[in-house]
């Protein structure tokens, strides 16, 4: 038993590293390469961690080459558009102008039904509403609505805002961040002015709080405290 507790402990950390070393991009938004590699991984890693007749190299130094494999193949894609085309594709624009490209629709086996299912979970629940519609090569779908359905901003109304800034969390489920809270230039009385205004005594009670450059603070009192 100890020895399928090591053999599956060792194979975990190699792919953990191993995604972690590809990068953020991968975890987040697979392309087909990539999904095609994890699926692989799972497949390898799976039977040395049940057979204990089958060395652990034969599963490591298979999960290692796809790994390094894929790291080389991003980094060609990093410096090559040509190669980043063939191996990822292109982008599809499915609507432009309103219009739905029916040959784009066929072509990524796309159908109507699924396209407005997609509008709806972003907000449009009419075509009218979209000027464009891209299908991104990770499969995800973006949507650019026509100007007349966009949201008015600041900018258009020349309206002169001031920006607030990447807020900062201070305190964490109950753990004050000393030195988040001195480079945002607080001390421990500022803390204590806070916490007395919204009936708190101790950071403990807190379960986040965050402040950003101009002074606004928001704060989440843990559930049960008054």
């Amino acid at each position: 038993m100890s020895v399928v507790l090591i053999r599956t402990v060792v194979l975990y950390l190699l792919i953990v590293i191993g995604l972690r070393l590809m990068g953020k991009r991968q975890l987040g938004e697979l392309e087909p390469a990539e999904l095609t590699l994890a699926l692989i991984i799972a497949d390898l890693a799976s039977v040395p961690m049940q057979a204990n007749g089958i060395p652990l190299l034969s599963g490591v130094i298979p999960i290692a080459t796809l790994l390094c494999l894929s790291t080389i193949l991003s980094v060609l894609c990093t410096k090559s558009i040509r190669f980043r085309t063939l191996l990822c594709g292109r982008p599809s624009v499915i609507i432009e102008d309103g219009v739905i490209a029916e040959r784009e629709l066929r072509r990524n086996r796309l159908t109507v039904d699924e396209l407005l299912e997609e509008l709806r979970i972003q907000g449009y629940a009419e075509l009218s509403a979209v000027k464009f519609a891209i299908l991104e090569t990770n499969g995800q779908l973006s949507v650019l609505p026509f100007t007349a359905q966009s949201p008015t901003t600041p900018a258009q109304m020349k309206i002169k805002v001031e920006e607030p800034g990447l807020p900062t969390i201070i305190i964490s489920d109950g753990r004050l961040l000393i030195r988040s809270m001195r480079d945002q230039g607080r001390d421990e009385t500022w803390l204590a002015r806070q916490l007395s205004a919204r009936g708190l005594s101790s950071p403990e009670e807190v379960f986040l709080m965050t402040v950003d450059r101009r002074g606004n603070v928001f704060c989440v009192p843990k559930e049960g405290v008054k």
